[in-house]
């Protein structure tokens, strides 16, 4: 039987035609109270292919004759329900049987209903209050079963289930009568489109690495690696006995279990035995962020097994960074972690508290990232129809989509933040550059020029004014979490008006070219004159005399002049200014989540590679392998999230798995193995390459499936001689630096030497 879903069904406009009905139990009692399920016999003649489609207000899953179908979880995923709902298709045709078959579809509250977003929106039922099923199996032409009035219901295992909440689950409960009746709800099937994107599956388990009990005699089980996942369990016992298990990130002092920063997700499951020899379960419902698991026992009950099972949209890990620094390949793989663990339906802030959204300003500077180490074309399509379905109508862009504020009232306007909205230029510019995806630019372009309007009228001109107050019109996030230093003498931070105004300018230009690239001659004529009006602006307000920026922040300068904002005469002073903030701050990081995916790769623009490893390398607080001696296993939310002595930070915005911070792998994949995506020759058709020699690092090898084939590059140092080589599948052609030599080369394995520091 094939899992995999889609089976390369048609688009919306040319939609399959349905004939099910959807359908909710009679009985439902709405959000946070126990599921049920709706069930049907039929017949079906032996032979032919068999498909079921499937989707749900809510979640589902679906048994046929006693087995379940498929392997995906969390179904139909997570859309915005107003616009679209996905539905799976699954060949059955060695499920069902000659004669009577019996099909059950269980049902769980999921995005749909589950309460979100616990600090902007507490109820349940954003996007609606009944669950239900909607499903039909045919045979070529003709429909054996479909969902409708005749359906049965009946109560299920789950008790209760929710995304923050866990799940409790009663096997007492398992085959349960089905004797209630459903209700056909009103329902649009035109909002019902095929799979979109890779659906959520298990990756391979992770056993503990070690156990233990506390003084309570609860077992303790680290599993090695923080992701987002299910525990498994295997117990034997008495009917009624039970099984509660906790999750956290980290442990506290003395080794205490410590998942105060889930903050009011319980983010927990209970498990009630039967009694019946081995049981084995993991949640149907939820899932968790954890790299720990306590279990306690109540009751006649043994653990026999506990299996930590990641989940993630995302299946394989298809580029990676190695060197001679071992704490820097831990960081790249802590960086692929965050991104399996927070790539599950939507790209997410984090897979634990009572959040889980999917941030765009997070989104936005990982994408790069986020196409070099996995194939995330259609998953990032898919998310870009959600952000532009909840683009509001004066053209401001969520902070976060699905969005759950604009489904539910009194919670203020959470869009329009710069550096958040420019997903909508940046993220299809990734898709181009990686993919050559030119229908997500077209797609996406309608959208992007009402984000240019917005965020240019927010004050009337190319300086961008943001509103100060959360959340109203014109708010900004600014560079969030931008370190300050010593509270008794803070390091320099950038302005609101400064960062809003770069944002602005960078989706400006990026825009222009856009459309160049889509043959809008006039916007693109019309917005690079807008970029050089920003520009120009920028440079009168910004902009001393002397080259000095006016905020003489890390931010302030990586992105001015990574993006070309300093006029020419004001380079030199500009990247001196530049070097010395960093020196100031003894080569720590002053950048937040927008600023800090520039910062290394403007300091090797600007020649101060030196500095950059210098940067990079640097194991104090605030920096990157820091997070990694001090055990981090994914990317923290706060460079400080953990103090040198094992102080764990206020836990209330406190996350361990929060890729943004990740995107300096771009920099790794890019600057330091040298190989970057062309806009001449998008989806590598195209490549330049130009390392960065870091003699720190010793060596540097970095690899990546493109949709050519696997491209490889790395460099050695060798009695002051340093050695590139390169190899290039056949369809991609490298455009080599002059340090290199220049010239064209094609596919095939090239090195070149030269000299350390020449």
């Amino acid at each position: 039987m094939d899992g995999q879903t889609g089976l390369g069904e048609q688009s919306r406009a040319t939609a399959y035609q349905w004939t099910a009905e959807m359908i909710s139990p009679a009985h439902d009692a709405g959000d946070g109270h126990e599921a049920r399920c709706v069930a049907t016999s039929f017949t079906a003649k032996a032979g032919g292919t068999k498909i079921l489609r499937a989707s749900a207000q809510g979640l589902y899953r679906v048994f046929l004759n006693g087995t379940r179908v498929g392997e995906d979880l969390l179904t139909p995923g997570w859309t915005n329900y107003d616009d679209r709902i996905a539905y799976q298709s699954y060949d059955v045709s060695d499920l069902v049987t000659e004669g009577e078959n019996r099909i059950e579809i269980w049902l769980g509250d999921g995005w749909y209903r589950s309460p979100l977003m616990a600090r902007a929106v507490r109820p349940g039922n954003l996007w609606g209050d009944r669950v239900g099923a909607i499903a039909e199996i045919t045979e070529g032409e003709t429909v054996l079963c479909r969902t409708d009035g005749s359906w049965s219901a009946g109560l299920i295992p789950v008790t209760r289930s929710g995304i923050y909440y866990g799940e409790d689950y009663d096997a007492r409960l398992e085959g349960a009568a089905r004797d209630e009746s459903v209700e056909v709800l009103p329902f649009d099937t035109g909002r019902l489109v095929p799979q979109e994107a890779p659906t959520v599956r298990h990756l391979a388990p992770l056993e503990p690495v070690e156990s233990w009990t506390d003084a309570e005699g609860r077992s303790l089980h680290d599993f090695g690696q923080n992701v987002g996942g299910l525990v498994r369990i295997t117990v034997k016992g008495k009917p009624g006995a039970e099984v509660y298990v906790e999750h956290s990130e980290v442990l506290g002092p003395d080794r205490a279990f410590d998942n105060r920063n889930y903050r009011s997700a319980r983010g927990a499951y209970r498990y009630t035995l039967k009694g019946e020899g081995d049981e084995t379960y993991e949640p149907v419902f939820s899932f968790m962020g954890y790299r720990f698991a306590r279990i306690t026992v109540t009751g006649d009950a043994e653990v026999t097994a506990v299996t930590s099972f990641p989940i993630s949209s995302v299946h394989e890990i298809e580029g990676g960074v190695t060197t001679g620094e071992p704490a820097v390949d831990r960081l790249v793989q802590n960086t692929a972690w965050s991104l399996l663990g927070n790539f599950i339906e939507v790209p997410t802030d984090c897979p634990q508290r009572d959040e889980r959204m999917g941030w765009t300003g997070d989104a936005q500077v990982f994408a790069g990232t986020a196409c070099w180490m996995a194939d995330v074309k259609e998953f990032f399509r898919k998310y870009l129809r959600d952000v532009m379905h909840d683009q509001r109508e004066n053209g401001a862009i969520p902070h976060y989509s699905p969005d759950a504020t604009r489904v539910a009232e009194g919670h203020g306007d959470w869009a329009g933040s710069t550096g958040w909205g420019d997903v909508i230029t940046e993220m299809p510019w990734q898709l181009y550059l990686h993919y050559g995806d030119t229908d997500a630019l077209r797609e996406c372009f309608p959208a992007m020029l009402k984000w240019l309007d917005y965020m240019w009228n927010i004050s009337g001109g190319p300086v961008i004014h943001p509103n100060a107050e959360w959340p109203v019109d014109g708010f900004t996030f600014g560079d969030w979490l931008q370190p300050t230093g010593d509270n008794r003498k803070p390091r320099p931070t950038i302005g609101e008006d400064c960062a809003a105004t770069i944002s602005h300018f960078i989706s400006v230009q990026l825009t222009s070219r856009i459309a160049g690239i889509l043959g809008e001659e006039a916007e693109a004529q019309r917005l690079a004159a807008r970029a050089e009006q920003i520009k120009a602006a920028f440079a009168h307000e910004f902009i001393a005399p002397s080259g000095r920026l006016g905020h003489n922040d890390q931010t302030s300068y990586a992105l001015a002049l990574l993006h070309d904002l300093v006029p020419e005469e004001h380079v030199p002073a500009a990247t001196e200014y530049f070097r010395k903030s960093v020196e100031d701050a003894h080569y720590l990081i002053g950048t937040g989540f927008i600023g800090t995916p520039a910062l290394l790769p403007a300091l090797c623009k600007v020649g101060l590679t030196e500095t950059a490893e210098k940067v990079f390398l640097n194991r104090k607080v605030p920096g990157w392998l820091y997070q990694v001696d001090q055990g981090a296993t994914t990317i923290w939310e706060r460079w400080d999230a953990i103090g040198p002595d094992g102080t764990i930070y206020e836990p209330s915005m406190n996350s361990y798995n929060h890729y943004a911070y990740g995107a300096v792998c771009q920099w790794l994949f890019e600057d330091v193995a040298g190989v970057t995506p062309s806009e001449d020759g998008p989806g590598f058709d195209k490549v330049r390459l130009s390392p960065r020699v870091l003699p720190g690092l010793g060596h540097v090898e970095m690899w990546h499936d493109c949709r050519h084939g696997r491209i490889e590059a790395g460099w050695r140092i060798e009695e002051g001689q340093v050695t590139y080589r390169v190899t290039l599948p056949e369809g991609v052609e490298a455009h080599a630096d002059d340090a290199l030599g220049g010239g064209t080369h094609g596919p095939g394995t090239h090195e070149f030497t030269f000299a350390l520091g020449g």
